[in-house]
């Protein structure tokens, strides 16, 4: 009973910060919104936990804004970082979700220094099915951002119309949270086909599902990709 009330609690902590940077990406106030400083304050233990199971998108308005963060929100999100370390079987998803973070700290945190920058394998996704591939590039959304290279969005950018693809299996699936994901990517990659709608379907998503933070977190993201104002 203990286990599942930490888990509530932290899977609230985690819906406040990521409604606090769905806030921030919104009304454009970076400097001041405080996005890590949202969470429930009763939860206030987990939020290096919150941060690391949102990972770099805790701090994505500084990172699409170019601005610096709030010094009490990357002390938490270096805390995160340093305190959450993937084990020596983690899956691909999180040795990249964990190297995104530490990309993300390095970038924001001149005095950072978290060791050697290599990046993980990603020759998993070179023969992935392109449900699979829309489905870890979902889960990886948080690398989906302007201007960064790194090997998961070269294996995305190679197969665009496979993206395509399972953003339209995501949402006849209704499967809100990798259809956003999904979308969030496509607004980065060439050669996406014209008739999927792109538009028009980053609306439907957000209209079906974007009560949750996290789908409001990934097509407020893909919008502002798309409009182009941080690139």
């Amino acid at each position: 009973m203990e286990q599942s009330g930490t888990s509530s609690l932290l899977q609230g902590a985690v819906q406040d910060l990521a409604s606090g940077v769905v806030s921030a990406l919104r009304s454009g106030d970076h400097a001041r919104a405080a996005a890590l400083e949202r969470a429930d304050v009763e939860a206030e233990g987990l939020a290096p936990a919150a941060v690391r199971v949102l990972g770099a998108d805790a701090l994505l308005p500084s990172t699409l804004c170019h601005t610096p963060p709030l010094p009490d929100d990357l002390a938490v999100f270096r805390k995160a970082v340093e305190a959450y370390p993937p084990g020596d079987d983690a899956a691909p998803t999180v040795l990249w979700s964990h190297w995104a973070m530490r990309h993300t700290l390095r970038r924001l945190d001149p005095g950072y220094v978290g060791g050697p920058q290599q990046e993980p394998d990603a020759a998993w996704l070179e023969g992935a099915t392109w449900q699979v591939l829309t489905h870890q590039l979902a889960v990886l959304a948080a690398l989906a951002v302007p201007g960064e290279d790194c090997a998961v969005a070269r294996a995305a950018g190679h197969r665009p119309v496979d993206v395509a693809r399972g953003f339209v299996r995501a949402v006849r699936r209704r499967d809100w949270r990798q259809a956003a994901g999904a979308g969030r990517w496509l607004t980065l990659l060439e050669g996406v086909p014209q008739t999927l709608g792109l538009e028009n379907g980053l609306d439907f998503v957000e209209l079906m599902g974007g009560q949750d933070p996290l789908v409001a977190l990934q097509v407020s993201a893909a919008r502002l990709t798309r409009a182009g104002a941080f690139v």
